[in-house]
């Protein structure tokens, strides 16, 4: 028989990846890190999942505390998850991410460990390597596919 304690234990983040169409293209919405890692680097929205949340509901609130963008959390869907061992220099964490798709941005303004918040141009966003924190980039090139494909779905 394995015991729990036999397995490391490791944090659970949750992201989102908010896009919405505009003339150009795909438009994300990304915040500026105000604290490290990568202090200063933009990345999704997101953080730490709370023990007694759910990972919808901790999207939902890590997107309106650091962008103050509310939506509910039926709006999002669940991406995927994402668990590479170094994605996250300060401890083994697992991210599931979520999609949200807007008809137009909305206004918001960086908030909690957030400087900043801001709606980029996808393609210039992927043109720039390592311009997105921890593996924010392989993220938002799912989030774009299953987005695109959702789109063409309709």
């Amino acid at each position: 028989m394995v015991s729990t304690s036999d397995h490391p234990r490791f944090a659970v983040t949750a992201d989102v990846v908010a896009l919405t169409r505009a003339d150009a293209g795909w438009q994300v919405l990304l915040v500026t890190r105000g604290s490290e890692p990568f202090a200063g680097r933009q990345a999704l929205p997101g953080g730490f999942v709370d023990p007694d949340e759910d990972l919808a509901d901790a999207a939902r609130r890590e997107l309106s505390e650091e962008t103050a963008v509310a939506v509910a959390a039926a709006d999002m869907i669940q991406l995927g998850a994402y668990g590479r061992p170094d994605r996250d220099p300060r401890m083994r964490t697992v991210s599931v991410a979520f999609l949200l798709v807007l008809p137009h941005a909305v206004e918001t303004t960086g908030g909690d460990d957030a400087t900043g918040a801001a709606w980029e141009p996808v393609e210039e966003v992927l043109a720039q390597p390592d311009r997105l924190a921890f593996d924010h980039e392989q993220i938002l090139r799912d989030a774009v596919r299953r987005a695109e494909a959702l789109d063409s779905a309709v």
